[in-house]
């Protein structure tokens, strides 16, 4: 806290960041409610990071546990890189919400509770034998009970709305309330409204009156007498935007097939949390993106095959379960050398699993998911806005080297969002594309420096040929059974993927670049193991920080790095996959932290660790 003023009798405190969740039942509105909040503090200037965070279920039973939807907002006049380990503030639509977040809160948290839904039923839906209102399960937080319901419903009285519509409507009172706490604007809210609901007056009046009575109540209640004002960060100078990962990703294969100079399509089956980059792609039919949602898993994918042997920049998108059903076909795109970039947006598995939660443990079937010896690339995004960097990296090595990669995202930052700088034109990476027409000495097989062969497309003149899954000669692309032909295929295709390598930049280091404990992570960890890193060098404890986003092939200085360290710590959301993936390649004896709850790391938890190995602090 650094300033206090006073306004209408009202205290403000300016304080340098705030983590908030929004809790209630999946019909409740949770997710719009912490979309809006984020849109709006990020147009105030603040850097933030949020969670989504749902039930598999489509609509749960009302009240229940299983079907607590909440969103976790995290933002600051600082840099951050996480959604919050413990929220400062709870709002709690019911008591099943109340009940499932409360132990996840800071001690002497804000908790905002819609006292109308905490009545008999709904604390038997919610496992409570007593009212916790009654007895000292909130004591040690500052509780606002409020009427949340009723005062929606007292805003709205003479309206021609059902009484489950004005019901519906709360979620708007709620985000109203909390603009007022933390001194953000309503406008860009209200501008949203008269978007969304232009066609239905009545939702329109109704959202907007629900709005700023939330707002005003704020005001005008004795109830709160303080709001706090969070400035905004010291961000790089440029144009800004909030984006989502999966957005981001869309938007990177569109700026890949302008950059590229080839149409772009996308065959793929809806699966969650991957859905939305079809629904995202299907908005730029003006930059001639043709996005076909197939019948199936396979049907995705074999499409998308189809669309590369026709001289487009293919990709498909899937989350863990459909990338099983795909790995034919991808062996497929392996065998015919095709380029195919593939999107695993990781869930919680086996099987069907945790659809809705995060995890990375798809690596090792990215890596060896395939019959044979079916060699891909692999890249993965560590946060919302790379993932359009890297949307726009798996495009570039596709097309470069004329075969599959799969690109590795996650679904906390697949739904997560942030600020993202938009890129100029000119700095991103120039890779335009030109199809084989030459016909003399035209071989299916032929091959460059990097062992790439040539991209005719069907039917031009003189360049027919014919691919499959049968085993190719080497140049001619005949289908051939000969043994030693086959060996060389194989070898060849591998060595392709180390080619690929010069491609790949250095890995960097973040601190010393020699010392007693490096932390490596891949993926959607990279946010929670920075400030992880950041907390420990403010308690004087020395460790450095090395993030992996191209995963095969590794940097070639991987290995020089690694051997620069006394000890590795590898956290995963997973069993140990790139763990066991540098014991095999490295020979180290590398350190693992394992997680797999569906959720990202709390960096609380990761600096744990790192004391565990290191011994404490003070320049240790």
């Amino acid at each position: 806290m650094t300033e206090e003023v006073r306004k209408n009798g009202k205290e403000t405190i300016d304080v340098s960041e705030v983590t908030v969740r929004f809790a209630g039942d999946s019909g409740d509105g949770m997710q719009l409610t912490g979309t809006q909040f984020s849109n709006t503090t990020a147009l105030v200037g603040n850097d933030l990071s949020t969670l989504p965070d749902y039930p598999a279920e489509i609509r749960a039973p009302a009240g229940t546990l299983y079907g607590v939807s909440g969103f976790q907002l995290h933002f600051s006049s600082m840099d951050i890189h996480t959604p919050g380990d413990q929220p400062d503030v709870l709002v709690a639509m019911n008591p099943a919400a109340l009940k499932i977040n409360l132990n996840e809160i800071k001690k002497d948290a804000i908790i905002i509770l819609n006292t109308d839904s905490f009545n008999a039923k709904n604390y038997k839906m919610a496992g409570y034998t007593d009212n916790p209102l009654d007895d000292d399960t909130l004591s040690g937080h500052r509780v606002f009970r409020i009427p949340i319901t009723t005062l929606t419903a007292n805003a709205l009285e003479g309206s021609s709305l059902t009484n489950k519509e004005i019901d519906r409507s709360k979620n708007f009172f709620a985000l109203g309330l909390m603009y007022w706490l933390f001194n953000r604007p309503i406008e860009p809210t209200l501008e949203w409204i008269k978007s969304k609901f232009k066609n239905d007056e009545s939702i329109l009046d109704a959202n907007t009156k629900v709005l700023k009575s939330g707002y005003y109540f704020g005001d005008s209640t004795e109830i709160f007498t303080t709001r706090y004002s969070v400035k905004p960060a010291k961000l790089k100078k440029g144009t800004y935007r909030n984006i989502s990962g999966n957005e981001a990703t869309a938007m990177g294969f569109v700026a890949a097939a302008e950059l590229s100079g080839l149409p772009l399509f996308l065959g793929s089956y809806p699966i969650t949390p991957a859905s939305d980059i079809l629904h995202y792609l299907s908005r730029y039919k003006n930059f001639g993106v043709k996005t076909f949602q197939a019948e199936d898993e396979i049907a995705g994918i074999t499409s998308s095959i189809g669309a590369a042997f026709g001289g487009s920049l293919a990709i498909t998108t899937t989350s863990g379960p459909g990338m099983a059903l795909k790995s034919e076909a991808l062996g497929l795109a392996v065998m015919t050398e095709l380029p195919l970039v593939v999107v695993n947006v990781q869930r919680g598995g086996p099987s069907t699993g945790l659809p809705t939660k995060t995890e990375q443990a798809d690596l090792f079937q990215a890596m060896y998911g395939r019959n044979g010896e079916g060699p891909v690339g692999i890249v993965a995004a560590s946060t919302p806005s790379d993932c359009f960097h890297m949307a726009v990296e798996a495009s570039r090595l596709a097309l470069k080297f004329m075969m599959p990669v799969v690109l590795l995202t996650d679904g906390y930052i697949a739904n997560g969002s942030e600020p993202w700088r938009v890129p100029h034109v000119e700095d991103l990476p120039e890779f335009k594309v030109t199809h084989r027409t030459e016909v003399e000495n035209f071989n299916a097989y032929d091959r460059d420096e990097n062992l790439t062969r040539p991209w005719a497309i069907p039917g031009t003149p003189g360049l027919e040929h014919r691919i499959g899954g049968l085993e190719k000669q080497n140049i001619t692309g005949n289908v051939s059974y000969d043994p030693d032909n086959h060996h060389a295929m194989i070898e060849l295709r591998a060595e392709k993927i180390k080619k690929m390598q010069k491609e790949v930049p250095d890995l960097e280091v973040r601190g010393d670049e020699k010392g007693g404990l490096l932390v490596l992570g891949w993926g959607g960890t990279y946010g929670a193991i920075t400030e992880a890193i950041d907390k420990s060098w403010k308690e004087g404890i020395k460790v450095s920080q090395a993030h992996l986003n191209y995963l095969n092939p590794f940097p070639k200085n991987l290995g020089e790095v690694l051997h620069n360290f006394d000890q590795i710590l590898v956290p995963e959301i997973n069993m140990g996959q790139l763990a066991a993936m540098i014991r095999n390649y490295y020979l180290l004896p590398v350190k693992q932290f394992n997680k797999m709850r569906g959720l990202p790391f709390k960096s609380t938890d990761l600096l744990d660790k790192i004391k565990e190995l290191v011994g404490g602090g003070d320049d240790k």
